[in-house]
């Protein structure tokens, strides 16, 4: 069994609460592939590419080692750049693990 999952410390003002989905425009959501990009995935981002931390400051603000800010800001890069050059849609969850995720808007209907 693995060990519970540490709470992460998320300030990140794109993370609301709610979901977004950017896609590029021309094509309806229902026929693209959407990436999912996680809340703490859009943290880590934010805080070392949007705001210049190192790992080990990044870490420190939300509350995990460095290792793991390495993993999602791994993962996180991965997924925005597989967005961006494969002409996919990026869904931003807005929920966390705690409060339940939150669905992914449109995902049933046509956004442009």
């Amino acid at each position: 069994m693995a060990r519970p999952r540490k709470p992460r410390i998320c300030t990140c003002p794109h993370r609301a609460g709610y979901s977004a989905v950017f896609k590029p425009a021309g094509t309806p959501l229902k026929d693209m592939e959407i990436i999912k990009l996680d809340h703490d995935e859009l943290e880590v981002l934010h805080l070392c590419d949007g705001e210049g931390k190192n790992q080990m400051e990044a870490g420190a603000c939300m509350g995990v080692s460095r290792g793991t800010v390495q993993r999602l800001l791994a993962n996180a890069r991965f997924k925005v750049a597989q967005a961006l050059a494969g002409h996919k849609a990026l869904a931003i969850s807005g929920g966390t693990q705690e409060h339940g995720e939150a669905g992914i808007p449109g995902e049933n209907e046509e956004v442009e």
